[in-house]
């Protein structure tokens, strides 16, 4: 198994902001460079499913396996012989929202499936979520 996490502390915006930014999948293209587009099938709700189209790589059916509403979502890619997980988490802390992003792959190939797909995925955290914090700061917080 191989496992890899990045996270940030920000004051700048709250977990309900980025709540409602990450699970509008439809718009993720406005804040993630490397989403060509993504669409959401249905609601955002454990079993459904959502599909990411990365720049210069094939769609992918995504879906989600846990939700916790403004605090922690988990989806699930199914490639031949390995699985990725993606858990994201917002936990409030004395030094503001800590943003948790931990992405996991399993399987009999998953070494093939981390160099084509997760690596980059981790390699482009840092600016993703620099790039979720600014967006959501535009986010009304009702």
């Amino acid at each position: 198994m191989w496992k890899r996490s990045y996270s940030v502390t920000t004051t700048e915006i709250t977990k309900e902001q980025i709540w409602k930014l990450v699970t509008d999948i439809n718009n993720w293209k406005n804040w993630n460079d490397s989403v060509e587009y993504s669409k959401l099938l249905g609601e955002f709700k454990i079993g459904n499913y959502f599909i990411l189209k990365p720049k210069g790589g094939p769609k992918v059916k995504i879906k989600l396996v846990e939700i916790i509403k403004n605090k922690k979502f988990t989806d699930l890619t199914t490639f031949p012989f390995a699985k990725m997980y993606g858990e994201h988490t917002y936990e409030e802390t004395q030094d503001g929202l800590k943003i948790c992003v931990t992405m996991t792959v399993k399987g009999i190939l998953s070494f093939l499936w981390i160099k084509l797909v997760a690596k980059e995925i981790v390699d482009d955290l840092p600016s993703s979520i620099a790039n979720q914090i600014e967006t959501a700061k535009k986010i009304s917080n009702e």
